[in-house]
C-alpha cells in the first residue's frame, strides 16, 4: 500500500475529512488530496514533503516515521549529514542594499581646507580696503586718509561631534513574507529560537555583543538590525548564516 493509500485509509478510520485534516494541520486541502494521491509536488520539496507527511499522520493517529522511511525510499533517500562549512557558509557573498551615511570626515577635511587658503588669500593679497588707503596716502596733493582698520575676522571653528555612548546589544527584527526554517542564538551559543517561522510573522530578539542568525529560505524573509533596514540577506531561496554585533553585519 503506497503512502497516500494509507493516509487515505486511515483518515476515513478516524473518521476525519480532508477539510478538518487541512483545519488541524493548516496544510492546504489541495495539498492533502494530492499527497493522497500519492503526488508530493505541490509540497515544494522534501524537506516540506516530510513535514506535511508527519503533521498529517498525528492528526490521523498513526506513527509517521514508517511512511517518511516510505517516502525517502521512493523519492531518493534521506537527507544526507552536512558539514558547517556547507550549511552556514553561502556560495557567494551576501550583499545588502545599504543606505550609506553622510562622510563627515571628508566634510570635515574640505572645510579645513577651505579655511587654510582663505587664511592664506588674507595674509599674502591683505585688505582691499587698506590697499585703497595706501594708494591715496601716495597720490601728490592729497591728504593722507587714514587706512580702515580691517575688522577681525572670527575663525570658523566646525562643530565638536557630540560623542554618543557606543551600543551594546543586537537588535534583530525579522519579517517573514515567505514560510522559513529560523535558528537564533546568542553569543554564548544559547538557542532563543528554532522553527519555521510562516509567512507574515514578525518576530523581533535582542542580545549582548553578538548574535548568530541562520536563515533557512533568506529571500523570503525582511531583516532590520540595530534600526536600520537591511531587507532580503540573498535573492535565492537558500540557507544562509549571518553574524551580527552592536555594529551590525560582521560575517555572512
Amino acid at each position: 500500500m503506497s503512502i497516500g493509500e494509507t493516509l487515505t485509509r486511515e483518515r476515513q478510520q478516524a473518521g476525519l475529512t480532508v477539510t478538518q485534516v487541512s483545519l488541524q494541520t493548516r496544510i492546504r486541502e489541495s495539498v492533502i488530496r494530492a499527497m493522497e494521491n500519492d503526488d508530493f509536488t505541490p509540497c515544494g520539496g522534501n524537506f516540506y514533503a516530510r513535514g506535511h507527511i508527519r503533521s498529517i499522520a498525528r492528526v490521523i493517529g498513526i506513527d509517521p516515521e514508517p511512511l517518511v522511511r516510505e517516502y525517502d525510499e521512493t523519492h531518493g533517500g534521506a537527507p544526507q549529514p552536512v558539514s558547517a562549512a556547507t550549511a552556514f557558509e553561502p556560495e557567494k557573498p551576501v550583499s545588502f542594499r545599504e543606505r550609506r551615511s553622510p562622510n563627515w570626515t571628508a566634510a570635515m577635511a574640505v572645510a579645513l581646507a577651505l579655511i587654510a587658503i582663505y587664511a592664506v588669500v588674507q595674509v599674502v593679497g591683505g585688505d582691499p580696503e587698506s590697499r585703497t588707503a595706501q594708494k591715496v596716502a601716495g597720490t601728490p596733493g592729497r591728504q593722507a586718509m587714514p587706512a580702515a582698520t580691517p575688522k577681525p575676522t572670527p575663525s570658523a571653528r566646525p562643530s565638536d561631534p557630540v560623542a554618543s555612548a557606543p551600543r551594546r546589544t543586537v537588535e534583530l527584527r525579522m519579517k517573514v513574507k515567505r514560510a522559513s526554517w529560523v535558528s537564533v542564538r546568542d553569543d554564548k551559543g544559547k538557542v532563543l529560537f528554532s522553527g519555521t517561522l510562516r509567512a507574515g510573522a514578525d518576530r523581533e530578539w535582542t542580545t549582548r555583543k553578538r548574535m548568530v542568525v541562520v536563515v533557512g529560505n533568506a529571500s523570503g524573509v525582511r531583516l532590520t538590525v540595530n534600526g536600520e533596514y537591511l531587507g532580503a540577506p540573498r535573492d535565492e531561496a537558500r540557507m544562509t548564516r549571518l553574524v551580527f554585533t552592536p555594529q551590525g553585519l560582521v560575517r555572512a
